[in-house]
């Protein structure tokens, strides 16, 4: 023990305290850094997985406009519930310049989503140590972008995109709308975070 000894053991422990080599709370700062880490990946990778299967669902499930359950419309079919079958008919809906413009923007959405998560694994394992995730980050903040779009002009132009179909005001949003909406948040968020994630060392 370096330093002045102390008669008191309490005084005694504070000494021997101060005098813990700095390597030792190096390593303990390290660790738990990694162990941060490791949470924070998890969590972005969670939620880039969720919110792409919540991105797939809205794109391609059939409910982005319901009459009374029994008739809905979606991106690329109008479909009807036959009671006397218990199957649901579909045909293909009436391609509009904004339902074209939806189907793509949302498609878009999916392509730069899933490319993100496919770059954020590949730089993940390749990426050199204090690396930042930027490309990953752009692709997600775009995928948010392009289905924000997509939801506003469903939201604005619905009656266009719908037109030959029942009166709207006997239908409403379908889930797929909302889940829509509710993608463009968590892709945004993700993005950011993707944008500020920092490889450790």
């Amino acid at each position: 023990m370096r330093g002045k000894e102390r008669t008191t053991r309490g005084e005694t422990y504070r000494v021997v305290q101060k005098e813990r080599p700095d390597s030792e709370e190096r390593e303990i700062h390290k660790l738990r850094d990694l162990v941060q880490m490791a949470y924070l990946l998890m969590f972005v990778t969670l939620l880039h997985l969720i919110t792409l299967a919540m991105l797939f669902i809205a794109t391609m499930e059939k409910s982005w406009w319901v009459w009374d359950g029994m008739e809905n419309s979606d991106l690329w079919y109008n479909c009807r519930f036959d009671n006397d079958t218990g199957t649901w008919l579909c045909a293909s809906t009436k391609e509009t310049e904004w339902l074209q413009s939806v189907q793509v923007l949302m498609v878009l959405s999916v392509v730069f989503s899933s490319v993100s998560f496919l770059v954020f694994l590949g730089q993940l394992f390749t990426m050199s140590k204090g690396g930042l995730f930027y490309f990953t980050g752009l692709c997600q903040v775009f995928a948010g972008l392009t289905a924000f779009a997509a939801a506003l002009i469903y939201t604005l132009h619905n009656q266009e995109i719908l037109q030959d179909s029942q009166e709207l005001i006997k239908g409403h949003f379908g889930y797929c709308f909302i889940l829509a909406w509710v993608c463009v948040p968590l892709l945004l968020i993700s993005g950011v975070m993707y944008i500020h994630l920092r490889k450790k060392e």
